[in-house]
């Protein structure tokens, strides 16, 4: 699968658990798979369109948790 809709998130723990049921809540509105990998400075959530992974990074955002393109 293509990486280009995938951010890269500082966390781990509890704060990495919670984003990854975010990201699963996300795909599953909108009907499409979601994927995790390593990065070398954390962990990279890839979604199967833009749109779910910009709402992702709202979601970061208001958590208060750092994210970039990846």
């Amino acid at each position: 699968m293509a990486k280009d809709h995938c951010l890269i998130v500082r966390a781990a723990g509890k704060q990495l658990d919670l984003l990854r049921g975010e990201a699963s809540r996300i795909a599953k509105e909108a009907n499409i798979t979601w994927w995790t990998d390593r990065a070398e400075i954390g962990t990279r959530f890839c979604f199967e369109d833009s749109k779910s992974k910009d709402s992702f990074a709202l979601t970061c955002d208001g958590l208060g948790i750092s994210c970039q393109d990846g």
